[in-house]
């Protein structure tokens, strides 16, 4: 037991803290022209006050976030260029956390790599000494120090873009600028192009005011549905309202959590709102988002109170186990699958549908928890550490923990059930080891994936994983006291399997008389001498 790692405490993951919902708008044409016009006019100002606020670097300050909100004033408004600082500000800082983790990457992949090279060819590795495996073959040897040069040079790279500020960011996105010279690749003409970077750079994004009227003055939506949008001043032209604002003909009807947004704008509370144009169904939306009141934790031991249900993450489907609070599996395991091919709309509602069934199943069984592993494969996708298997390689980096882990918090939350988080090691191991097989029957199939739910479950309730502890000394007696684990009584299957001695499988002969099989009289029951006379008990004799 020394290799083992120390694990890590379970603990319940906190709620979401925001809220997004999202309606179409069913625009006409003329508010379609004018939401185009407003939006590509405010993506100018955008992109210009980030490229700005690239160039100050490490030096900005909030001197410096004055004088850019002063200049965007004059050319917009006070409220227009509030919301294009602010989100300059929040997209500079992911690209600068972005650029923190590719650094760190960097380093780690330099250092795995370098350690792998020191090491003698086919020499294998070992975790307790620290040691690397070295690499299989003189020719990927030589490969990997080639690589090892690219990495450093990289590294080199990106240090001197933290050490000075700099950032890289394409307002747009990457993708979609790379996909301008490969437009056969990307199914695109130049025209679809032009119009979805267009629409990708525009700005139509305000962020809600608490105490101003129906929370937002920028963009504004009352409690009937009507959206209007207060116009730039070099725009005020277009205005079909009062105060330089345009009214769109389309209504608003949030159908999800449209009660809580519409007690949150009756109460003027502050709602950001956001427009944007899908070219591709050739469809407007708009996105209202607020922030939730910080909520405690539940208690671990009030969240277990009534059991939960295990759930083993896979690249297909996920294994569920209902257990109780003493840790013994309920019912049958359940397998909600899904699959990731296809697009990300495809993907991301095969997993909504998933964590649905878990939601329904978890009410059903009546817990009020889910335990989940504390995954995390954000270093576990590098070819340094799985070597050629890129399938393997490939599964880790597709399978969606992030999403399938924010999902499930965010829609438990809704649900008032409480998600508990699990160190994620042996689970599998564990699991197939000591539940596995004595859960097999020959009706039910155990898969090991069931199994490790089993583990992860008992390991939420902080339980062992192992069914039962071993037995304690002094020829296997209760004299150094009783057992650590056991499970309750009334439990069927509470011990592993034993195996069956050798001999008969009968009750009136141990397995050593199987030389009576030939003995027809004591085979024939009837005529046994035994059987003939009557029961009687011998009086006891008084000497005793």
């Amino acid at each position: 037991m020394g290799g083992l790692r120390e694990l890590a405490v379970s603990f319940v993951v906190p709620g979401p803290a925001g809220v997004a919902v999202r309606d179409r708008l069913r625009v006409s044409e003329s508010d379609a022209a004018v939401l185009a016009e407003v939006g590509v006019f405010l993506g100018s100002l955008a992109s210009g006050d980030l490229a700005e606020r690239s160039r100050q670097g490490l030096t900005h300050d909030a001197a410096g976030w004055a004088v850019r909100k002063r200049e965007l004033t004059g050319k917009s408004s006070a409220r227009w260029a509030g919301s294009i600082t602010r989100a300059t500000h929040d997209q500079w800082s992911l690209a600068r956390r972005g650029q923190a983790a590719y650094l760190g990457w960097l380093r780690g992949q330099v250092v795995s790599v370098e350690a792998r090279l020191a090491r003698p060819l086919g020499a294998k590795g070992n975790k307790r000494e620290g040691l690397a495996r070295g690499y299989g073959s003189r020719s990927e040897w030589h490969a990997k120090s080639r690589r090892l040069q690219t990495l450093k040079d990289r590294l080199a790279v990106v240090e001197r873009d933290w050490a000075a500020g700099r950032v890289r960011v394409v307002r747009g996105g990457k993708r979609l600028a790379n996909a301008r010279h490969h437009l056969a690749a990307a199914g695109l003409s130049e025209q679809e192009w032009r119009e979805r970077w267009q629409a990708e750079r525009m700005f139509l994004a305000a962020d809600g005011e608490s105490g101003k009227r129906f929370g937002n003055e920028t963009i504004r939506v009352t409690d009937t549905g009507r959206l209007s949008i207060k116009l730039p001043a070099p725009l005020a032209h277009l205005a079909n309202a009062p105060h330089g604002r345009y009214v769109l003909e389309a209504t608003v009807r949030f159908r999800h959590r449209g009660a809580e947004w519409r007690d949150r704008i009756t109460a003027n509370r502050a709602v950001a709102y956001r427009i944007h144009h899908d070219t591709a169904r050739g469809r407007w939306y708009v996105t209202a988002a607020w922030q939730r009141a910080a909520v405690p934790a539940m208690p671990l031991e009030a969240a277990l109170a009534r059991g939960v249900v295990g759930v083993d993450m896979n690249d297909d489907h996920l294994a569920a186990w209902h257990l109780d609070v003493h840790g013994n599996p309920v019912g049958a395991p359940q397998r909600f699958s899904y699959d990731l091919t296809g697009n990300a709309e495809h993907r991301d509602a095969q997993i909504r549908h998933a964590l649905t069934r878990l939601l329904h199943h978890t009410r059903r069984c009546g817990a009020a928890a889910i335990a989940i592993e504390d995954l995390d494969f954000t270093d576990g996708t590098s070819r340094e550490r799985h070597g050629r298997n890129k399938r393997f390689r490939r599964l880790l980096s597709r399978f969606p923990t992030a999403k399938l882990r924010a999902r499930l918090v965010s829609m438990a939350a809704e649900q008032d059930i409480a998600v508990v988080a699990v160190d994620p090691a042996y689970t599998s191991r564990w699991g197939a080891q000591h539940w596995q097989k004595p859960l097999t029957t020959p009706t039910r199939k155990i898969s090991r994936h069931d199994a490790a739910s089993i583990a992860i479950g008992r390991r939420a309730l902080g339980h062992p994983i192992k069914r039962r502890t071993a037995p304690p000394p002094h020829h296997q007696s209760d004299g150094a006291g009783h057992r650590t684990a056991q499970a309750r009584p009334d439990t069927r299957q509470r011990e592993e399997t034993r195996p069956h001695p050798p001999g008969p499988r009968t009750r009136c002969a141990p397995p050593d008389r199987g030389a009576n099989a030939g003995d027809q009289r004591a085979q024939h029951r009837s005529g046994h001498t035994a059987e003939q006379q009557s029961w009687q008990q011998d009086s006891i004799p008084l000497s005793l």
